[in-house]
């Protein structure tokens, strides 16, 4: 699993982080905003999360569309997600992640 934590834009001071990276055990790549709540003023929640279920998100761009609206996007992230994705090509899923994706999705796929 990859992960990036990306700075929220200046005219959004209710943002904490933003968070995008690929996740290959549901091959999917998610999207996370953090918001300052009053539970929560410096850690934020994730108020916003995308890419919880298996091939929610095929593509880094579809990712990146999620959180833009909230935090400033470095200009290589879509190839850093990418290689991410790529990376991860032919790695097999462990016993435990087998046993969680039937738990949850009742299938390993």
């Amino acid at each position: 699993m990859s992960r990036h934590d990306l700075q929220p834009k200046p005219d959004r001071p209710d943002v904490v982080r933003a968070t995008v990276g690929w996740d290959r055990p549901l091959q999917t790549f998610f999207a996370q905003v953090f918001f300052r709540t009053e539970d929560e003023p410096a850690e934020g929640e994730p108020l916003v999360w995308i890419g919880t279920e298996p091939g929610e998100l095929l593509s880094a761009e579809a990712a990146i569309a999620v959180v833009a609206p909230h935090a400033v996007i470095p200009p290589d992230l879509c190839r850093q997600l990418t290689a991410d994705m790529q990376s991860s090509i032919g790695i097999e899923d462990g016993s435990q992640q087998v046993a969680a994706k039937r738990y949850l999705f009742g299938s390993t796929h």
